[in-house]
């Protein structure tokens, strides 16, 4: 087998998150990304080092037994968000069970208490950052989501089934609007341009929704007066019929070269830059970059099942939140701790944190700003049991080792990404810990996502 040679197989399993192992006729492996477990496929070997190969899905020859006749939204295999359309959701979970249990191999197999499912599996997103840009080089404004494997290409995706309905209304309205006016796009290579992203909350139990349009500061594109533009487009929207209520409409300038939603000034131009979220009769406040898990309901579950894994081990001591984003985790353990300390890197999430707690008139939760290496050795009350929900890439090892250092009896550590829980569990085993119990939450239906809960003991 070379590079450029074209292989045909069967995919044997898929390795988290998305990589399909290919058997050849001639008994050789290839990881090939996108391609789902049964199928057979072609694809084109892209590289080829120490015995290993991967190669770029072509076609698939075979569907397997399992997909479904037609994928369940307009948008699969195009949009790079979904990995799973054509699948039922009960294979879904297995598949992402078996993975976190392959990745996981120094667990014992009985400490693993299976997967649990979201309760909602259409619509159940609640955020979305959509991009402008053309579907093809110099073709029409589009706005959605990028095209798999493509850095500059954009599928409007109005019809997306993960998303809330009325996203697809308000993304479709605001890509009509901005077409019709001829008004450019903020391009990667130029970087010239006007409009750049659309970000879409909303609170799954209040119903009420943040829209916000993230431009450059270049007015040298706009047919018009900026704010005659911006007020045409808040009036269209508020002339939709929406289930949900739009809480507020803003726009946020981004002069930055990242592709990413930064704000460097933001305008209300309509209500309110906040709305309310409800989970596990808490209240919480989300702005438009506060952090929050994209799925409510599945989140109840999430940390529902965080909240049983800690039991009593909180009762009357000190608990260290750390990564603790808006404070949930910190504020559903506060009935039953005598303190709880929640470290967030984010500023504006633990400014929302602190509000948060005193809404919900919890006076033992204290919110510190900083990055957990950082300000751990600021602390003066050193933790009883620790809850670690980091980032993607896990704990830095500095942080680790710092964690390590306390020596707390237990801990829970809630995971988004089961390759670096592994990493991670390996060393807190080395430490003399044990994993007692794993659960995997689903989160995020049809995506290749998946949320995981580890109770470790001394």
């Amino acid at each position: 087998m070379k590079k450029g040679q074209i292989i045909e197989g069967k995919v044997t399993r898929i390795a988290f998150p998305n990589k399909g192992i290919v058997m050849t006729e001639e008994g050789e492996l290839v990881q090939v990304k996108n391609a789902l477990p049964g199928q057979v496929v072609s694809a084109r070997v892209t590289k080829k080092r120490q015995g290993k190969a991967e190669g770029n899905l072509l076609e698939v020859l075979e569907k397997a037994p399992e997909e479904l006749e037609k994928p369940r939204c307009s948008h699969a295999g195009i949009c790079g968000g979904c990995l799973y359309q054509t699948m039922d959701y009960e294979t879904q979970l297995q598949i992402k069970y078996n993975q976190v249990k392959e990745l996981l191999k120094v667990v014992p197999e009985e400490v693993f208490e299976g997967i649990k499912a979201s309760p909602k599996v259409d619509g159940y997103r609640n955020k979305m950052e959509y991009s402008f840009g053309d579907e093809v080089k110099d073709g029409p404004l589009a706005l959605g989501m990028h095209k798999r494997g493509s850095f500059h290409d954009i599928v409007p995706v109005g019809d997306c089934k993960i998303a809330d309905a009325d996203f697809g209304i308000i993304l479709e309205t605001t890509m009509l609007y901005y077409q019709e006016r001829e008004i450019s796009f903020f391009h990667k290579n130029t970087h010239k341009g006007y409009l750049r992203h659309l970000l879409l909350r909303r609170g799954e139990k209040t119903g009420e929704i943040l829209v916000c349009l993230v431009t450059s500061s270049q007015k040298d594109w706009l047919v018009c007066q900026e704010d005659e533009l911006l007020a045409d487009w808040v009036e269209e929207l508020l002339a939709l019929e929406l289930k949900s209520k739009i809480a507020g409409i803003l726009h946020i300038k981004n002069d930055s070269l990242a592709d990413a939603v930064i704000n460097q000034g933001m305008t209300t131009l309509y209500g309110k830059d906040y709305f309310y979220e409800e989970l596990l009769g808490l209240k919480f406040k989300i702005t438009p970059f506060s952090f929050f898990q994209t799925n409510s309901l599945g989140a109840e579950v999430l940390y529902e099942t965080a909240r049983d894994f800690i039991g009593t081990a909180g009762d009357d001591k000190i608990v260290y939140d750390l990564y603790s984003g808006t404070g949930t985790i910190a504020q559903l353990m506060a009935a039953s701790a005598k303190q709880v300390i929640g470290v967030e890197i984010v500023e504006e999430a633990v400014m929302a944190a602190r509000e948060n707690a005193s809404e919900n008139h919890l006076n033992n939760c204290e919110f510190i700003a900083g990055d957990v290496f950082a300000v751990l050795d600021d602390i003066e009350q050193k933790p009883d049991f620790l809850v670690v929900d980091p980032p993607r890439e896990g704990v830095l090892p500095k942080a680790l080792k710092k964690l390590l250092s306390y020596e707390v009896k237990s801990l829970v550590y809630i995971s988004c990404k089961p390759t670096s829980l592994a990493r991670d569990l390996e060393t807190f085993m080395e430490a003399g810990y044990e994993v007692k119990r794993v659960c995997c939450v689903d989160m995020f239906p049809f995506t290749a996502n998946v949320e995981t809960v580890c109770l470790l003991e001394k």
